[in-house]
């Protein structure tokens, strides 16, 4: 039975891990406050990781179990709703599956029950900046759009608050859509897919099967929808075999005739759509980078899309004034600007950095691999006077690469601080200090938005 038609009160349902950003808590909260008896189960064994969040659980009446699972709550219960990061391969799914027992997560859930129009948005890079710039700009025409998804937070927080005329902005990471496979529920009105590049090649067996989950974005459209895709992408060069929505395309450079979109055209981005050459972005822009700009063009191109005329979108793309963790500046000191860019987790988003900030750079790198390649990040590292890096798997490939090709680097370092204090001692006035650390952070910290934090912190306490 579909769970738009579900009875959710008294009903029995195991929440399956709280997730590192509240998306476990999001639906647990959701699912008791309509009456349903909600188990959480997470098998961390660190108690701290659900310190903050056990009272809240507790004054809900959430029964929960952490630190292990226990087969009987996939057993013996009406539905089990699961973190995106859990892989559909885990053994207390299919003891659910065998038992009957229907496998949700908080977007099954949303979209199921949602009456919006959708933009969903995904990519290797660059999703949570198109995302939230797509939102910022509809925000002029529709006070109450909302975003949520992969950007940390649950559509299920802020699902009652919305009427059908309001749109919702749904970054979608490739882990959250193929949880979505083949459930029609995913119908985005705008579909958008920001760039393709080698990312979690330690969860996928091969670039192939990454890519269809991200494909996965577009199989729900129909003929009236609209389908935003990179035109500079060889990845989506066969996209629009795979949808019957209306195709439109976003380069850096003049698009071929006969191809609607938008694209770069000396600094400004301009919309060839429906019959007319107009000004979508302008060559003043709040936030840096040459690839936020390409980011900012599929944003404005999406919210067209939906109809939002091109003159506002202009005013509002450029008034965006960026996001947390993306070339974020922190700070100034002593005429030394400070970024946190914590967000580069693989490296071709850090060597992306390096090409946006002024120099003299200074970078902070390294962490956790993937399975990634690292040349991207080698190869623009030239542009760092000074690297500094920090201890971690994908730090040791990433050294290897740096004394091939004879490029100096400090550390590794056994902490942000310590990294951090060293780029800070050699920084010089008008010089940049900047963390992209191209890499994942799990043997350091919880996730980026951590490392991100702490190294904001770390800079303010600067003197």
């Amino acid at each position: 039975m579909s769970t738009r038609l579900r009875e959710l009160k008294g009903a029995r349902v195991t929440v399956m891990g709280l997730g590192l950003h509240g998306g476990g808590l999001a639906s647990a909260r959701f699912l008791a406050r309509r009456g349903a008896r909600v188990t959480v189960t997470d098998n961390r064994r660190d108690p701290a990781v659900f310190a903050a969040v056990l009272p809240e659980l507790q004054a809900l009446g959430v029964r929960t179990v952490l630190g292990r699972h226990e087969e009987q709550d996939f057993r013996d219960t009406e539905m089990v709703l699961k973190n995106p990061a859990v892989p559909q391969g885990s053994l207390f799914l299919a003891t659910a599956r065998e038992h009957g027992v229907p496998v949700e997560t908080d977007l099954s859930l949303f979209l199921q029950l949602c009456e919006s129009p959708v933009i969903g948005v995904t990519g290797s890079k660059g999703k949570s900046t198109t995302a939230a710039a797509a939102h910022f700009t509809l925000l002029a025409s529709h006070p109450g759009a909302r975003l949520g998804g992969n950007i940390t937070v649950s559509p299920l927080d802020f699902l009652d608050e919305l009427t059908p005329r309001d749109p919702v902005v749904l970054e979608l990471s490739s882990w959250q859509l193929a949880d979505l496979r083949g459930r029609g529920v995913l119908v985005p009105r705008v579909a958008v897919l920001t760039v393709i590049l080698p990312d979690h090649q330690d969860r996928y067996p091969d670039m192939q099967t990454y890519v269809a989950d991200k494909a996965v974005l577009f199989e729900g459209q129909r003929p009236g929808d609209v389908a935003v895709l990179n035109h500079r992408d060889p990845w989506q060069a066969r996209l629009p075999e795979r949808t019957p929505a209306r195709i439109r395309w976003f380069s850096d450079r003049p698009l071929p005739p006969g191809l609607e979109g938008a694209y770069l055209d000396n600094g400004r981005g301009l919309l060839r759509a429906d019959g007319r050459t107009v000004a979508l972005l302008g060559r003043e822009l709040a936030v840096p980078g040459v690839h936020t700009r390409y980011n900012l063009l599929a944003a404005g191109l999406a919210a067209y899309s939906l109809g939002q005329d091109p003159g506002t979108i202009e005013r509002r793309l450029g008034e965006f004034p960026g996001l947390e963790h993306r070339l974020e500046l922190v700070r100034e000191l002593g005429g030394v600007r400070f970024y946190n860019d914590s967000a580069a987790t693989i490296p071709e988003a850090a060597a992306a950095a390096l090409e946006s900030l002024p120099g003299p750079l200074l970078l902070i790198a390294g962490g956790t691999d993937k399975n990634l390649d690292f040349r991207p990040l080698a190869a623009a590292i030239g542009r760092a006077a000074a690297v500094f890096l920090l201890a971690g798997s994908g730090t040791e490939k990433l050294r290897g690469l740096l004394e091939r090709a004879g490029k100096a680097y400090h550390g590794p370092f056994p902490s942000l601080e310590e990294a951090l204090g060293r780029a800070a001692e050699a920084a010089t006035p008008g010089s940049t200090v900047v963390l992209s650390p191209g890499c994942a952070s799990f043997e350091m910290f919880l996730n980026e938005f951590d490392r991100g934090r702490r190294f904001k912190a770390l800079v303010q306490a600067l003197s």
